[in-house]
């Protein structure tokens, strides 16, 4: 790789004055060619498509994670993974919670039920020298500048590169599907006829999901050289994907269930109860492992009509992602109505309150303490918490109990001198009682305190989603993700929202995202239009025009006067883009024998910018074309980017040969 910059002369297709002078173009077009961080690897467009034999796809959670596949001469059946060892019993297809254990040396240890289970049997002493990890997927929505180096941390504070632990992760996931689908397979399975999809929020930016697919190629799940092997699906979209297929016994439809005070207005059961059935009735169902899916639309969809409106909200461990859609009949396709929104909502907000429930009754400097000291008996107390924040309901009259580790009422007496049960008294905590088997007794008023603010959050958001101009008139509203199985938000989100829409909760609402993911696969072209999250563009150089541009920007270059910083929109925020719809611009080296050309990528979360340089603008990203071997003359490269898809996907040709050049789009190294 040269390590020196490179230059770039751009020839727009739509602006009209544009041979750009290089010095310019050293300072907008340029990223260093040695920089540590580039990742020559991320999607580059391909025309070829290979017939794969089979559609694997992973749901990577927050909190829990799982996989299913489907055979291509097979596609209305989608097969679910495996139950997993260490799962709750009775449960054929529970996903496995999102946790990794390393060895002290780094190595891979366990995934899922097995690591939890290993990371709480170790000796404390030796506990404090693993690294175990859970909900790190969180780590990826809140970095603004996510490298190939970003790391994270390890519940006893050490540190590894972010890239290794994903990898580590998919790694498990893509050896235990295999097996099995090798397994169910009559024929002999080679690599590539597996088409991989991993699953992403919609709210993540391109950063973000480019780091997914970098992860896969360290996981061996794919090669760098076969970009189009993986797909990456957006999770509230793959539910939508799914809900097509619904038929009328596989939803509980909200609004058809009159409520008073989270019970039925007969006041025999509580509000849940048919949801509770619906999911037993399936699981008892379900020895198989197998759904079985329509072959076109299902009964649910008749209901609706051309143009017909719905939102989709995932609610997951670590977000809540909202999309808009309209379904095309009669093909049954999907257009998107409004850019993806959501936020950091998910049921994880609710462990966090707990956490600060505990730092106010016992201090936060001893809750830290701890969680270092004791970090295998802190994990036993979350976990311990998850379980019961599961059964939380409107109705519930009794109190729910937590389960203190001795290690936490032992290491209290002797780091702050008094019993746990004298500090929940200091504390004024009446919401919490102390119960003599070592248990704190959350009481009715105490889950309602830590589940609002998350629940809040969720449903203003779907609030202000519904105002839009572009939402209005919404019929339906889909509550998917793991949080969506949750009594408190079920009744929440009707009481708030029933009277403006239906709310469905497909059947096995945990697993939706799941089975969508695969249908994606074997369908990417489902979605046909999509809305662009953020405004893209790269800066260029048009003529100066007095009294428009301003006098900053003026650049003087061989008695011509030039205007600098120009931003040069590709798409615009909140754009309808169609699937295949391509934004093309032409460049040109700026020097004979020139082996790169790299052109940064701007991009602003709104579109009343003008140039590069304005607020809110940003660079996030470039393009590098690779030049054929170098002529006797410069000659013009025609690069071919498409905003449709979920990812942003580029391709080049050379115009004088009509040959591919080499391209490559990268989000990460910034």
């Amino acid at each position: 790789m040269e390590e020196e910059r490179e230059e770039a002369v751009h020839v727009s297709t739509r602006q009209r004055s544009v041979n750009h002078n290089p010095e310019s173009f050293q300072r907008h077009f340029q990223e260093e060619i040695s920089s540590p961080y580039f990742c020559p690897s991320s999607y580059t467009h391909t025309h070829t498509s290979r017939p794969f034999s089979v559609v694997v796809a992973i749901d990577f959670g927050t909190t829990s994670s799982g996989y299913a596949f489907s055979f291509t001469e097979d596609p209305e059946a989608i097969h679910m993974m495996r139950r997993w060892e260490g799962g709750d019993p009775g449960v054929a297809n529970q996903k496995s919670p999102t946790c990794l254990l390393l060895t002290p040396e780094l190595r891979f240890h366990s995934f899922g039920f097995a690591a939890r289970d290993s990371y709480h049997d170790l000796d404390p002493e030796e506990a404090r020298h693993w690294l175990y990890f859970d909900k790190f997927k969180m780590k990826i929505h809140s970095t603004s500048d996510l490298t190939m180096v970003t790391e994270l941390e390890s519940v006893n504070g050490r540190r590894v590169r972010a890239i290794e632990v994903f990898a580590h992760a998919l790694r498990f996931f893509r050896e235990h599907a295999l097996k099995e689908v090798k397994d169910q397979s009559s024929s002999v399975l080679e690599g590539d006829e597996v088409r991989w999809v991993i699953t992403v929020p919609a709210v993540w930016r391109q950063p973000a999901k480019q780091f997914m697919r970098e992860a896969a190629y360290l996981a061996g799940l794919v090669s760098p050289d076969s970009p189009e092997q993986l797909l990456i699906a957006l999770e509230p979209e793959a539910a939508s994907i799914y809900c097509r297929k619904l038929r009328l016994h596989q939803v509980i439809d909200l609004s058809q269930r009159p409520m008073m005070n989270g019970l039925d207005l007969d006041g025999s059961r509580p509000f849940d109860s048919s949801f509770r059935q619906a999911r037993e009735q399936l699981r008892r169902a379900r020895h198989s492992r197998t759904f079985l899916v329509e072959s076109g639309t299902g009964e649910l969809w008749s209901e609706m009509q051309t143009g017909d409106k719905y939102i989709v909200a995932d609610c997951g461990g670590g977000t809540v992602d909202l999309t808009v859609h309209q379904i095309e009949q009669p093909q049954g396709t999907l257009k998107e109505l409004y850019k993806a929104s959501g936020g950091p909502y998910g049921a994880v907000g609710v462990d966090l309150a707990f956490e600060a429930m505990l730092c106010k009754i016992f201090g936060a400097d001893f809750i830290e303490t701890f969680k270092a000291k004791r970090p295998a008996a802190w994990v036993d107390l979350t976990i311990a918490f998850e379980a019961r924040k599961r059964t939380a309901a409107p109705g519930r009259a009794s109190a729910l109990n937590i389960s203190l580790p001795f290690s936490f009422i032992d290491f209290y007496k002797r780091h702050c001198g008094q019993s746990v049960e004298t500090a929940l008294r200091k504390s004024n905590m009446n919401i919490v009682k102390w119960s003599s088997q070592g248990m704190l007794r959350l009481t009715t008023e105490a889950m309602n305190e830590l589940f609002q603010p998350t629940i809040s959050n969720i449903i203003k958001h779907i609030e202000k989603l519904m105002q839009k101009e572009e939402v209005r008139g919404v019929r339906f509203l889909f509550l998917v993700g793991g949080f969506a199985e949750s009594p408190m938000l079920q009744r929440a989100v009707q009481n708030a929202l029933g009277q403006h829409c239906r709310i469905i909760i497909p059947q096995d609402v945990g697993l939706t995202i799941l089975k969508g993911a695969v249908l994606f696969g074997l369908d990417p072209t489902v979605v046909r239009v999509r809305r662009c999250p953020l405004t893209y563009g790269v800066g260029v150089l048009n003529r100066f025009v007095e009294g428009r541009h301003p006098r900053e920007k003026l650049l003087i270059k061989d008695g011509r006067e030039w205007c600098t910083d120009i931003l040069d929109r590709f798409v615009s925020v909140d754009q309808s883009v169609a699937l295949g719809e391509v934004v093309r611009r032409s460049y040109t080296p700026a020097r004979v024998g020139q082996r790169k050309i790299i052109i940064n990528i701007y991009c602003s979360p709104s579109d009343d910018m003008l140039y590069i340089t304005d607020p809110g603008v940003r660079k996030c990203g470039a393009i590098t074309l690779d030049l054929p071997e170098p002529g006797a003359a410069r000659r013009e490269i025609r690069a071919t980017m498409q905003f449709g898809d979920t990812e942003i996907k580029v391709m080049a040709v050379d115009v004088l040969t009509g040959r591919q050049v080499r391209a490559s789009i990268d989000f990460l190294s910034n």
